[in-house]
């Protein structure tokens, strides 16, 4: 059984949903990632109030040894980086100059950035192996509960850009791109200047900028 996160336990998601994604999690016999304890990694290091930005994937490293929760993110010792992450990497050192050291994007989540994933769980070597599970509605509930006040919104792919429907109306900045994968960065990830452009929306709501590395 999971241990949902106390901040987040009232959402509608962790009663009418989870019990049925841990039935079907516990009957595949496949390696799933990250561990179970890590899953909710994302939702124990920012509560609502403290989301800042949110920074929307698709599902976990499907690499055994790489996920551990939040989205893009991976254990400090992962080499070479994630493909995806590598990518995230080139675009802000064209952005603002610089970029994290190694793959653990851990300090982000500690000022605020929430590294979610519509998709908590995946098979070992199957990328997308548990999109049909259900996972979805918690990334819905999520996005509806912080969107409540204003927030940064970074929607990376088709399934991130799905999930806008669920915000709450309101002062949000919002930037959408193709996902930073190999397979589609360079038709409209790599310039779009995310980090820059998250950290100057933050400034004109009076809120310190993300120190991104």
């Amino acid at each position: 059984m999971h241990t949902v996160p106390k901040s987040w336990e009232r959402l509608p998601f962790f009663t009418e949903k989870l019990p049925a994604i841990e039935q079907s999690i516990a009957a595949d016999s496949r390696d799933i990632l990250p561990p179970m304890h890590q899953r909710f990694a994302a939702l124990e290091a920012c509560g609502p109030e403290d989301v800042r930005v949110v920074i929307l994937g698709q599902d976990p490293y499907p690499t055994p040894g790489h996920a551990h929760g939040l989205a893009f993110s991976a254990e400090p010792d992962v080499r070479p980086l994630p493909r995806s992450l590598n990518n995230i990497y080139k675009e802000m050192v064209d952005d603002i100059g610089t970029a994290p050291t190694n793959a653990d994007l851990r300090p982000w989540a500690q000022q605020g950035v929430l590294l979610l994933n519509t998709v908590l769980s995946v098979p070992a070597g199957e990328a997308n192996g548990h999109k049909k599970l259900g996972w979805q509605k918690l990334a819905q509930e999520v996005l509806a509960e912080v969107s409540k006040r204003p927030c940064a919104f970074i929607l990376w792919g088709a399934q991130a850009h799905k999930m806008e429907d669920h915000l709450t109306p309101g002062d949000h900045f919002i930037l959408k791109t193709v996902h930073p994968s190999p397979l589609s960065a360079r038709k409209g990830f790599f310039g779009s200047k995310p980090f820059s452009k998250a950290n100057t929306w933050l400034e004109t709501q009076g809120k310190s900028p993300i120190t991104w590395a």
